[in-house]
């Protein structure tokens, strides 16, 4: 990930309360290439992806035909993910998007946008959601900002 990603997500991180500590694992992309399809590509990606997953987690896959979410709809859901007690997986799929499998294994599928996202950015933009998601359940001014 390019430099600014690396300072960003370090920034979001760093004000997430111990309960709610982030930790981020890359899966290495499958090759993609002229003579290479991206099903082949997908399906290694996808499985590294299910290996990084515990049987207990809480799965939310970003999907482009995922439900919408509001910031406070999104305060909601981790406040109700809190007090589940599971670690939630947020898995982002590689350039071509999630397997079948990865997506059935999915506890939740969630669209951040109509948009078509770089992988970087999708990165910050769920790091400073969740940040704000935890702002308005802890009643931080962040949010208000």
């Amino acid at each position: 990930m390019p430099s600014w990603v690396e300072a960003g997500s370090h920034e979001y991180s760093k004000r997430m309360p111990p309960e709610l500590r982030i930790e981020t694992i890359e899966i290495a992309l499958g090759a993609r290439g002229k003579n290479q399809p991206a099903s082949k590509a997908i399906e290694k990606e996808s499985q590294a992806l299910l290996k990084a997953i515990a049987p207990q987690d809480f799965v939310v896959a970003l999907d482009v035909i995922g439900r919408s979410l509001s910031t406070e709809q999104l305060a909601s859901k981790l406040a109700d993910w809190q007090m589940d007690g599971r670690d939630i997986c947020l898995v982002i799929g590689g350039p071509d998007g999630l397997s079948k499998e990865c997506l059935a294994r999915a506890d939740m599928r969630w669209s951040l946008s109509d948009l078509t996202l770089p992988h970087p950015l999708v990165r910050i933009v769920l790091m400073e959601q969740m940040y704000r998601a935890w702002s308005i359940n802890a009643n931080h001014p962040y949010h208000r900002s």
